[in-house]
């Protein structure tokens, strides 16, 4: 096109000097530079909405992938065929924020029906044909040239919010203090959440509303990421709420929730990228606490105790001896216990964690505050045992075997937690001591008989018990002859006094046996 005739066409000469000064383009401007030959189809009135940016795709519910000011373009690959989806279609691009919605000529896009029509008209929501067989990325090159001024902005900004990083450092502020300040950078509310429950992320940080912390929590149980991009989520009172990732943190996400302005998505991922580098950094602090706290806690279970430094430690964190207990636990996910420390500092609980043998043991505060933390930490496959309190150090002994007791107890009752002294008796023991003192008595001839003779009447007086004292599937299961089986029992009734025949005396055996086995697995 000539010089000439570029001052004969208005509108092309106002495309032009858009393009020179560098302000966004609108939907209607953008309908009118004619090489593109865009038509209206529906919601003309909405011809006034600024572009930011534009977004092709032919997912089902696209507006999930949509953070508000682009224009949508679709082959209709996906598009609703009822009236009724595209009627929703409709409403949520509107709802989201889009600029509009373009439509490829002569592709895949089943007939647009009267209701998405007249829902377009209602909304100002403008629908647009691209005519076939303009390629979308002549769109896409328009709008990026009538947004330069919008992209000098973006820069301008993505400087600021990296010098805000700079100045945090340099005075070793609050990370709330970080956010805040990005906040109003960002023109929004920001949160830092957990992705699995969407509780704060950090210590004394607001909570999300109610609505948008479910959203959060919903969302992770059906998608472990949103491709590096913004999900749309519900939020109270009429806002707009979208959730990102923040790399290399899958277990954390960055909310923002806006009114009436959009935050820019790419703002969005410089916000998250500074949020990721403030998470590395805490974390790298935890796991250097939490390792000094995991050499303290080993050396009282393994009895080396300096009961003045150990003193001196637990008061730092904030715990005292004679309030603390001690708690044992397992989870069917084992790298679960290896994070549990962060969400006990997320909620501001003191704590001491190691990891011994399979099983995590935490020294933490006897008024209970961790329980609900540690059991979700720990998933649903958790067992826990608690102990009494503490008291004094001299007793923490005392407190391990109170503690795997009741852990024992929780995976036999199979429940999550489990206190010792404060459940009622199972089999009529109430403590280890008890526990100890029955097998020594009832069981302990047995096994010395089985160690000098290899024979089995341990196993025996199980499986007999365990198969209703029926001699024939007793000797079934294990294998031995019918006759075999009775002069074991007739042995057992020798050596401990009891006959199985006898009621009292049968339930001292059972009780023995089931008590072993607790004490078998501390």
């Amino acid at each position: 096109m000539t010089i000439a005739q570029t001052a004969r066409n208005p509108v092309e000469r106002t495309y032009k000097q858009r393009r020179e000064v560098s302000v966004a383009i609108t939907v209607g401007e953008l309908a009118d530079v004619p090489h593109l030959g865009l038509e209206f189809l529906a919601g003309e009135t909405g011809s006034q909405r600024t572009i930011s940016w534009t977004h092709t795709s032919d997912l089902p519910e696209p507006w999930r992938w949509i953070t508000g000011g682009e224009l949508l373009m679709t082959n209709g690959l996906s598009f609703p065929k009822t009236a009724g989806g595209q009627e929703l279609l409709a409403e949520k691009l509107n709802e989201v924020g889009a600029s509009g919605l373009a439509i490829g000529e002569q592709m895949y896009c089943p007939p647009l029906t009267r209701r998405f029509i007249r829902a377009s008209d209602r909304l100002g929501l403008p629908v647009l044909q691209i005519r076939y067989p303009l390629p979308f990325v002549a769109i896409s090159r328009a709008v990026a040239e009538a947004t330069l001024l919008d992209q000098s902005t973006r820069l301008t900004r993505t400087v600021r919010i990296y010098d805000l990083v700079r100045r945090h450092i340099a005075a070793n502020t609050p990370s709330a203090q970080l956010f805040e300040s990005l906040a109003r950078e960002l023109g929004c509310q920001l949160y830092v959440c957990d992705r699995e429950t969407g509780e704060p992320w950090f210590p004394g940080s607001a909570p999300l509303d109610t609505i948008t912390k479910n959203a959060v929590a919903e969302l992770s149980t059906s998608s472990t990421n949103v491709s590096a991009g913004a999900f749309g989520l519900p939020a109270a009172d009429g806002r707009a709420a979208l959730l990102t990732d923040i790399q290399r943190h899958p277990g954390a996400a960055l909310v923002v929730i806006t009114t009436d302005s959009r935050v820019d998505p790419i703002q969005l991922q410089h916000a998250a990228t500074v949020v990721s580098l403030e998470l590395s950094e805490t974390l790298l602090v935890l796991e250097h606490a939490r390792r000094d706290g995991a050499t303290l806690l080993a050396s009282l279970l393994e009895n080396r105790v300096d009961v003045e430094s150990v003193s001196r430690a637990l008061s730092d964190v904030g715990l005292q001896a004679t309030d603390a207990v001690l708690v044992a636990a397992s989870s069917g996910d084992e790298s679960r216990a290896l994070t549990v420390h962060n969400a006990l500092w997320r909620n501001s609980i003191p704590y001491f964690i190691t990891l011994k043998e399979g099983l995590m043991y935490a020294l933490v505060s006897g008024d209970g505050r961790w329980e609900g933390v540690l059991t979700r930490s720990l998933g649903s496959s958790a067992r826990i045992g608690v102990s009494q309190r503490l008291n004094s150090l001299t007793r923490f002994q005392d407190a391990i075997r109170e503690a795997t007791w009741a852990l024992s107890l929780a995976k036999r009752r199979d429940t999550v937690l489990s206190h010792y002294g404060r459940e009622s008796r199972w089999i009529g023991l109430s403590d280890v001591d008890e526990a100890r003192a029955l097998v020594d008595r009832v069981l302990e001839p047995l096994r010395r008989y089985d160690a000098e003779h290899q024979s089995d009447l341990v196993t025996t007086l199980d499986a007999f018990l365990r198969n209703r004292r029926s001699w024939q599937t007793t000797a079934e299961a294990l294998h031995v002859h019918r006759q075999t089986v009775l002069y074991r029992v007739k042995r057992i009734a020798q050596l401990t006094g009891l006959d199985p025949a006898d009621t009292e005396a049968l339930v001292e055996l059972w009780t023995a046996l089931r008590a072993a086995e607790l004490l078998d697995a501390q």
